[in-house]
């Protein structure tokens, strides 16, 4: 899983989280903005990750209710696959891949996440590179059927190399294989609610399946203010944002809030391909360090901003990260 902060962003939020923290509301007002504003779903960690049961009829399950809330508020997502979840037992398992087929049967798309959702930062560059090229094998065929090719990475965990030699040589690894690397400006805990919602469920523990679903909307709204004035104070202007969610049980049942939450803030859905047309993504990103972290705050670090910049980003609350089992982010 990712760790969400950068070295100086843990330092900051160390020093000044009791307050920053405690001056959130508990929700964000209700009202529509009228702020015109775009945002890319992306979904990591195909088919499936964070769910109670790993039987074909619970993915099934989910899988339909994800898909069917991302089509009833008509968003242009694409979900990033680990093709090692494709497989039960050493084989590739058919009733999974059916389920993979249906993303694209909804009119989504796929990119590659390797195939076993390995960490650049600690994986020797050739071996991660042979992971990325498995990764390909069942995703490229169901693409090309429906015409369309691999075309975008996301790297697990956000890592995207220990040093800047390892960096740039795996982005001409991806250019060389036709890919476009999927950066992340709305980063976010989601993962830990998601871990914390699949532990309660298995334990049929449905009030805390309410409590963890209750606190999962405001607490991504917090993420989406913190972020637009991110990118305000970095460019000054509110950029298309690319937001980073996961295939999960959680957001099964709770994506259709969500992206009404979204559309609240006065957000329109578009293709990644629409967001990467924003000139913010032609910054620089030299950032090398051990955070898994949004670009966004690579962006501010190599332009030299200050700690205070990083200041401010809304933290898990404590009965989540309990449920999940975990000290911190």
């Amino acid at each position: 899983m990712k760790n969400r902060l950068s070295m100086i962003a843990v330092l900051v939020c160390a020093i000044i989280s009791a307050a920053t923290v405690g001056a959130w509301p508990q929700s964000m007002p209700r009202v529509a903005s009228k702020t015109s504003r775009e945002v890319s779903v992306t979904f990591d960690d195909l088919l499936l990750v964070s769910v109670p049961r790993h039987d074909i009829a619970s993915y099934t399950e989910v899988t339909n209710k994800l898909l069917a809330a991302i089509k009833t508020n008509k968003v242009p997502a694409i979900g990033f696959v680990n093709e090692n979840k494709l497989h039960t037992d050493g084989k590739l398992n058919d009733a999974r891949v059916k389920l993979l087929q249906r993303w694209l049967d909804s009119g989504l798309e796929l990119g590659n996440h390797t195939f076993s959702h390995i960490d650049l930062n600690t994986t020797p560059l050739d071996a991660f590179q042979a992971d990325v090229i498995r990764g390909e094998a069942v995703t490229s065929k169901l693409l090309r059927r429906k015409g369309m090719r691999l075309r975008y990475f996301r790297h697990p965990f956000l890592h995207t190399g220990a040093d800047l030699e390892t960096k740039r040589k795996f982005e001409a690894f991806l250019s060389g294989r036709g890919y476009r690397i999927a950066p992340v400006t709305i980063d976010n805990s989601e993962w830990i609610f998601a871990i914390a919602y699949a532990k309660a469920a298995e334990r049929n523990d449905a009030e805390m399946m309410r409590r963890i679903g209750a606190a999962y909307i405001p607490y991504m709204e917090r993420k989406f203010d913190y972020f637009e004035k991110q990118s305000v104070a970095l460019f000054g202007y509110e950029m298309k944002q690319i937001l980073l969610l996961h295939a999960n049980a959680l957001n099964a049942d709770y994506f259709g809030e969500l992206a009404q939450m979204i559309k609240r803030r006065g957000y329109k859905f578009i293709t990644l391909d629409e967001a990467l047309k924003d000139k913010a993504y032609n910054s620089p990103d030299t950032y090398t360090g051990p955070g898994g972290i949004t670009w966004l705050h690579r962006w501010a670090m190599a332009a030299g901003k200050k700690n205070d910049f990083f200041a401010g980003e809304p933290r898990t609350p404590a009965f989540v990260l309990k449920e999940a089992g975990l000290s911190s982010e």
